[in-house]
């Protein structure tokens, strides 16, 4: 009777996170994920054509080829005609359901070896004139919804993702101190791990055009950070949602630009070729949760993901939970009871910025980054969803 096979990780690398009308304002987001896609293949010690299968998530689409987006960063990637593409969306969970799709194909036995990872671009989010396909009467101009501001908002509940993070800071008796103190956490946090090199095994420079020079030079540092932001300068600002509220622009994450990518693949495939993984998925979980509280999907996910691993809380060495607002990562830090010292310690999204698929590649390539580096051994990754779900992994660092 043959074993399950076990799903390792031959590499895992992001791109730096631009922010919103920034750096990779212009470039079409196929381009920026193939650079972070032929970055992990090279990493992981293969050669492209090795790839069984590709798998990235992309919330928006905001480029013209947005709907042949894994099929373009593969075949732009050197992977063979022969091997299939899929665009997976999972909101703001793409990024980990990517792993989790990979993964799944290889535990079936479908693929050896997965190129998976997600990415977006907020910046070229579009405006949409609904209608003017069949025509607009003379003289009138159509209307123009905006694509990215609409894409923040669930119909369904009919709030914006912030009113769903208002409704659990009251749930949970989080005032707005609290929630600005944590918001500076996250901004100082991310400082030190810029200033002490803990992105550096992660992060892979992407060429840019300098606005004033007109030639190309390296963006390499994650450009929505505030290091100077302050307690003072934090509270002077207004909450945006509601009168009285305690969501505002510096507690919430940032809108950005990026991508991540990640060779996976069997543990047998790694051992016939004498590669050295960086680490292995051990479970993952996925959790349905009320739409007007969106942001607490982590706590029943990353529950799952515990359970289908048969451990605890307390043997995780390293927390991450995607910072889409203060007062949801405060209410999941709360609810699991998660020790502050392993709690996003590299800062968030808040500091980092929130590229929607790109956020589930770039918590998971810190996890076996930083776990190695730390010499530690076990990382859960969680993310909140927008609609009501969560979604978690877990994953083991191999020394």
């Amino acid at each position: 009777m043959r074993s399950r096979p076990e799903v390792v990780f031959l590499s895992a690398v992001r791109t730096p996170f631009g922010t919103y009308g920034g750096a990779l304002r212009d470039i079409p987001v196929v381009d920026f994920t193939t650079t972070a896609a032929k970055a992990a293949i090279e990493r992981a010690g293969i050669d492209a054509g090795d790839i069984d299968s590709t798998i990235f998530g992309n919330v928006l689409y905001t480029a013209p080829d947005s709907i042949y987006f894994s099929r373009h960063v593969a075949l732009k990637s050197g992977c063979r005609t022969e091997t299939p593409a899929l665009n997976v969306n999972r909101l703001c969970g793409s990024g980990f359901q990517a792993v989790i799709n990979g993964a799944q194909e290889i535990l079936l036995g479908e693929s050896r070896v997965c190129l998976v990872g997600g990415g977006d671009s907020m910046s070229q989010a579009p405006h949409i004139a609904r209608g003017l396909r069949w025509g607009t009467p003379l003289g009138k101009s159509p209307p123009l919804d905006d694509s990215l501001w609409e894409a923040l908002r669930d119909s369904y509940v009919g709030l914006a993702m912030a009113e769903t993070a208002e409704n659990l800071a009251e749930q949970y008796g989080l005032g707005r101190e609290i929630i600005d103190e944590y918001a500076l956490r996250s901004q100082q946090l991310a400082r030190d791990a810029w200033a002490k090199g803990a992105f550096a095994d992660e992060v892979v420079p992407i060429p840019v055009k300098n606005s004033k020079t007109r030639e190309m030079q390296p963006f390499e540092r994650d450009e929505h950070m505030r290091p100077d932001t302050s307690a003072e300068g934090l509270a002077k600002l207004k909450p945006v949602f509601r009168e009285g509220g305690v969501v505002t622009a510096g507690n919430a994450s940032g809108i950005g630009d990026g991508a991540g990518a990640m060779v996976i693949s069997s543990a047998d495939f790694a051992r016939d070729r004498g590669l050295e993984p960086l680490g292995r998925l051990v479970s993952w979980g996925l959790a349905g949760v009320d739409p007007k509280v969106m942001g607490i999907g982590p706590v029943p996910a990353s529950r799952k993901a515990l359970a289908s691993a048969g451990m605890s809380l307390a043997q995780m060495d390293i927390i991450e939970v995607n910072e889409a607002f203060a007062a949801q990562a405060c209410a999941v830090e709360r609810e699991l009871q998660i020790p502050r010292e392993k709690f996003n310690t590299s800062g968030g999204a808040i500091a980092l910025s929130h590229p929607l698929a790109a956020s589930g590649a770039r918590i998971t390539a810190h996890l076996l980054h930083t776990l190695r580096g730390e010499g530690k051994r076990f990382g859960l990754g969680s993310a909140c969803i927008g609609g009501g779900q969560g979604i978690a992994l877990i994953v083991e660092s191999m020394q």
